[in-house]
């Protein structure tokens, strides 16, 4: 029997946590990562180097790699002396890699074989873009880690230049698979990038793949303070032209009282998932009573095994769907 195809798309800590529960089960696993990020060691590369943001497609990488537990750390270590100061070795390693190929999605296809990384990763685009956004004054505020920090609602964002174009490898990505999650993860920072350029919004609107959101637990400051479930896919189908999810894995604990105080603070409250207007959206909910974990100190998570094993049932039920097709074309 064949594996079920799964891609999967986002960035930052959100996408290499779905990654790493995923490569437990029976899947193909494609990656599309954002390339948008401008912050630390990530931001002196694009300057320096004027290649795609390395950060999260080295995490991903990691994530999906046999040796995760040995490379994890050493794609993490930092020099501390001169030019190479702050650095993490895993940008480092994609640097040299892009310098050797002149070419950034073969070299991360590259450095994958050498790591044993068990799927595919695949930046969203093969070029240097920053994302700029169109806040509620239409006031533009240009560059990824910049947007959160003036805290006004957010219209739109974009990338720079607006001709940005996907790689090949994220539409095939998109077109081939079985089942399409997009998530966890900062919604205007680090999902919706990936749908930017040209060819992503028409590659999910035309793939017949099973369309999941993973929703964030919190909103975020600087993004989604206010948001409900239904927004934050509101958003997206705003970037892509229309709506495409069929399901929403969505906490539905009340896990209020638990939190540290840090979230109230902050003005930042569980999203809450307002099951009629996702109804009217025909995305169905998806979730479970383990799904998040609220630790010691208050803080909140998700159960990546639980995430991944609720994606796999997906992918189960895709596996029938398609048994059934190919014997009924038989017939």
């Amino acid at each position: 029997m064949k594996k079920v195809r799964v891609t999967i798309i986002g960035g930052g800590t959100g996408l290499s946590v779905l990654a790493r529960g995923l490569k437990q089960y029976p899947v193909e696993i494609s990656a599309v990562v954002s390339v948008a990020d401008d912050g630390g060691s990530t931001g002196i590369i694009r300057d320096q180097i004027d290649m795609p943001a390395p950060g999260d497609i080295r995490n991903v990488m990691s994530a999906l790699s046999d040796m995760e537990s040995k490379l994890e750390s050493l794609f993490k270590y930092r020099f501390k002396k001169n030019e190479i100061s702050g650095h993490s070795l895993g940008n480092l390693m994609l640097a040299a890699m892009y310098d050797m190929t002149g070419d950034f999605a073969l070299a991360v296809e590259e450095l994958s074989d050498i790591l044993n990384v068990r799927g595919t990763v695949i930046p969203s685009t093969n070029i240097s873009p920053k994302l700029a956004a169109r806040m509620h004054d239409d006031s533009i505020i240009i560059g990824e880690s910049y947007i959160p920090k003036v805290q006004q609602k957010i219209s739109e964002v974009f990338l720079l230049p607006k001709d940005t174009i996907a790689t090949p490898e994220a539409i095939e990505a998109i077109e081939e698979a079985d089942v399409i999650v997009l998530g966890p993860g900062s919604l205007y920072t680090s999902i919706i990038p990936n749908l930017l350029p040209s060819g992503m919004r028409e590659a999910l609107i035309h793939s017949e793949g099973t369309k999941v959101y993973i929703s964030n637990i919190m909103t975020q400051v600087g993004e989604t303070i206010g948001y409900t479930a239904t927004d934050h896919l509101t958003a997206i189908n705003k970037h892509i032209g229309q709506n495409v999810f069929d399901y929403i894995v969505q906490n539905e604990r009340n896990i209020t009282s638990d939190i540290s105080d840090y979230y109230k603070e902050n003005g930042m409250t569980v999203v809450t998932s307002d099951k009629d207007q996702l109804d009217e959206m025909g995305v169905s909910i998806l979730t479970r009573d383990d799904l998040v974990s609220v630790d010691k100190d208050g803080a909140v998570r998700h159960n990546n095994d639980v995430i991944a094993e609720i994606i796999y049932d997906i992918a189960l039920t895709e596996i029938s769907t398609l048994q059934y097709r190919l014997n009924k074309d038989q017939s």
